[in-house]
């Protein structure tokens, strides 16, 4: 694969880390993809292939939990995310899980979700 754009680049890492990280029922894969405007994060169980939650800056529910000035584009946005998976995910029964970052660099929103998530509960 030849690496001609950011876009080939994040996607030749995402597979890379995607050979070594796997998520299983006791302990899924939460799976992290910004865009410029949203972000979006998913729990999934790769021996079944079942996404076992969800949150992202699209949807009601968590757009209701930004504050002033927070919005999926930023920082503040990324902890609620973050924050509103955990709480999913911990409702499930589920606090164990493997962090994927898909390539992306982990600084900025990536970074956030993660931190947000381990203050309200989750491990890895």
């Amino acid at each position: 694969m030849k690496i001609k754009t950011k876009h080939d680049r994040r996607h030749r890492i995402q597979l890379r880390t995607r050979k070594r990280v796997q998520g299983t029922t006791q302990r899924p894969r939460l799976s992290v993809f910004r865009s410029v405007e949203h972000i979006y994060v998913q729990a999934i169980d790769d021996a079944t292939g079942r996404t076992m939650a969800a949150a992202s800056s699209v949807e009601p529910t968590t757009r209701a939990a930004f504050a002033a000035g927070a919005k999926g584009g930023n920082l503040k946005g990324a902890t609620v995310v973050g924050k509103a998976i955990a709480e999913r995910l911990q409702a499930q029964g589920i606090k164990h899980v493997v962090f994927d970052r898909s390539g992306f660099l982990y600084h900025g929103r990536v970074r956030a979700v993660a931190e947000a998530a381990r203050e309200a509960g989750l491990e890895f």
